[in-house]
C-alpha cells in the first residue's frame, strides 16, 4: 500500500480554495474529518490512518481554512463548512464510514441527522460544538466577533493572531487539554505545528473557530437534538483525561439511546493523535 497525497479545488465567495488530501489502504471507504483548531490538519490522523488502512480505503481531508496549504482571505461562517461538507460527500468520496474529530463532530451530526446515512457509520472523537472562548466564558459575547473580525486587518489583525498562537501559548493550551503526555509536544512536533500557524491566510479561520464563530450549532440542546436525529449507528469516543467542560459535552451526547460511547483509558482531546492504537482499536471494536 502506498499514501497519495493529492490536492483538490473548491470554490468559496468567488475564490478558490487549495485543499489537502491524503489516500491510504483498501477496504471499504472510511473518511477522517481533523479538528478545527488554530495547530489541526488532517497531518494528525496520519498514525490512526496509517492503521486504518489495513482494514479501510481511507481519505483525509483538510478543511478550508485550515491545514497546511496557503488560504485565501475568506469571511469563514458555518455555512461555508456546511456547504464544504456536502461538496466533499458527494464530488470526492461516499464513505462507509465517517470519523469526525472536535468540532468536525457537530457538522457530521448535523448532516447526518438532515441525509440519513450520507456519512456511513459515525465515531465522533472528543466531539465537541463550541469553540474555545464561549467554552471558557459558558456564554458567547457579542465581543468575540468584533475581535475575530479585527483579525483580518493587515497589520494589527496579524499581530493580534500571533499572540494567540506563539510558542509559549501553543505549549501551555496542548498541556492542558491536548496531550496527556507533557512532553509528547517534543521540538520537532512544536515545529511543524508552529508551522501550520504561519501558512498564508492562516489566522483567519483559526480565530474565529477560537471565537466561537464557526460553532455551527447555538447551544447543547441543539447539539443533542442533532444526535437524536442523526441515525443508530453513532458512536463516540473520548479520553479518560479530556476536560471536564468539554468530557460534559461528550457525556451528555453518549447518554442518547442512539449513542454508545467508549472511553479510553487514557488521552485529553487529541487521544487519537498521542495513541493512536487505542483509538484504531476502539474504531475497529464498534
Amino acid at each position: 500500500m502506498v499514501w497519495i497525497e493529492d490536492r483538490i479545488e473548491w470554490q468559496v465567495d468567488g475564490k478558490s480554495v487549495t485543499i489537502g488530501v491524503t489516500r491510504f489502504g483498501t477496504g471499504p471507504c472510511l473518511l477522517l474529518l481533523p479538528a478545527f483548531s488554530s495547530i489541526s490538519t488532517r497531518e494528525e490522523m496520519r498514525p490512526l490512518q496509517e492503521l486504518l488502512g489495513q482494514s479501510f480505503s481511507t481519505l483525509a481531508i483538510d478543511w478550508p481554512g485550515f491545514g497546511d496549504l496557503p488560504r485565501p482571505t475568506v469571511n469563514w461562517r458555518p455555512d461555508l463548512y456546511r456547504a464544504f461538507l456536502r461538496f466533499v460527500l458527494a464530488d470526492v468520496v461516499r464513505p462507509d464510514v465517517t470519523v469526525a474529530a472536535g468540532h468536525a463532530a457537530s457538522y457530521a451530526l448535523t448532516e447526518a441527522a438532515e441525509h440519513p446515512a450520507s456519512l456511513g457509520r459515525l465515531v465522533l472523537l472528543s466531539p465537541t460544538w463550541r469553540g474555545p472562548l464561549p467554552t471558557m466564558m459558558k456564554r458567547r459575547l457579542k465581543a468575540f466577533g468584533a475581535v475575530a473580525k479585527a483579525v483580518d486587518l493587515p497589520l494589527a489583525g496579524a499581530a493580534l493572531y500571533r499572540l494567540n498562537v506563539n510558542g509559549l501559548v501553543i505549549g501551555m493550551m496542548a498541556r492542558a487539554h491536548v496531550y496527556s503526555n507533557p512532553d509528547w509536544l517534543t521540538p520537532e512536533r512544536m515545529a511543524t505545528k508552529r508551522l501550520v500557524t504561519e501558512a498564508v491566510g492562516a489566522r483567519h479561520a483559526s480565530f474565529r473557530f477560537v471565537a466561537g464563530e464557526l460553532d455551527l450549532l447555538s447551544d447543547q440542546q441543539a447539539f443533542l437534538e442533532a444526535g437524536r436525529r442523526a441515525g443508530s449507528d453513532i458512536r463516540v469516543l473520548y479520553g479518560r483525561e479530556a476536560p471536564p467542560k468539554s468530557k460534559a459535552e461528550m457525556l451528555a451526547l453518549a447518554e442518547l439511546p442512539n449513542v454508545k460511547r467508549v472511553e479510553l483509558p487514557r488521552g485529553k482531546l487529541s487521544f487519537y493523535e498521542e495513541f493512536p492504537d487505542d483509538a484504531a482499536a476502539a474504531i475497529a471494536a464498534s
